[in-house]
């Protein structure tokens, strides 16, 4: 289970109560804030959005995804329950379609905020939507994966998001790809 600190919890709850993309909040069942095991976490994953089983439940990566994720996390000895885990949106955008450029403008500074209370040592970015949050539109994961890059004094990490992995195969590149940057994580956090 999460700790929640005063100001985790009183973000959380302005979060839920987000309309900025109002097709998006008709459609949602829930909110999907993220977890954050408290102040000793040094990992922040951030995902690019909720697809239905995270809409239906309200937790991040809990589908398919999510269970490739943990079983990874779990290969490089990075226990789930030791990382914080959120998206660049927070609601399930129709049919799991890419989220809209305005979309993650009106998300924006949620997830800055987040950023800023969970103050994680170390950012890993989940596929194209989130390398784009942090290093701008048109950035390649292939160009800049396996390896941190310094911004706002993080250690950033752009990665192959787990969906990818899955799309491509337990031999696919992608899969193996993300499995390797886990494990740099792992070996970097003290």
């Amino acid at each position: 289970m999460s700790q929640e600190s005063p100001s985790w919890a009183s973000l959380a709850a302005r979060i839920r109560g987000c309309t900025a993309c109002s097709d998006l909040a008709l459609t949602r069942r829930n909110v999907v804030v993220g977890s954050w095991p408290g102040p000793q976490t040094q990992v922040l994953l951030v995902g690019e959005a909720p697809g239905a089983n995270e809409d239906e439940s309200g937790i991040p990566f809990v589908g398919k995804a999510g269970q490739l994720l943990d079983t990874l996390l779990a290969e490089v000895a990075l226990p789930r329950e030791t990382v914080a885990v959120t998206n660049v949106l927070k609601c399930r955008p129709p049919q799991n379609r890419k989220p809209a450029r305005v979309e993650v403008m009106n998300c924006r500074g949620w997830l800055a905020a987040q950023l800023a209370i969970v103050d994680p040592a170390f950012v890993v970015a989940l596929g194209g939507t989130a390398v784009e949050w942090f290093f701008g539109a048109g950035a390649k994961i292939g160009e800049l994966r396996g390896r941190f890059h310094e911004i706002d004094g993080r250690r950033v990490l752009p990665t192959y998001h787990p969906s990818a992995a899955i799309r491509f195969g337990p031999r696919g590149m992608p899969r193996a790809a993300l499995r390797e940057d886990l494990a740099l994580v792992a070996k970097s956090v003290p």
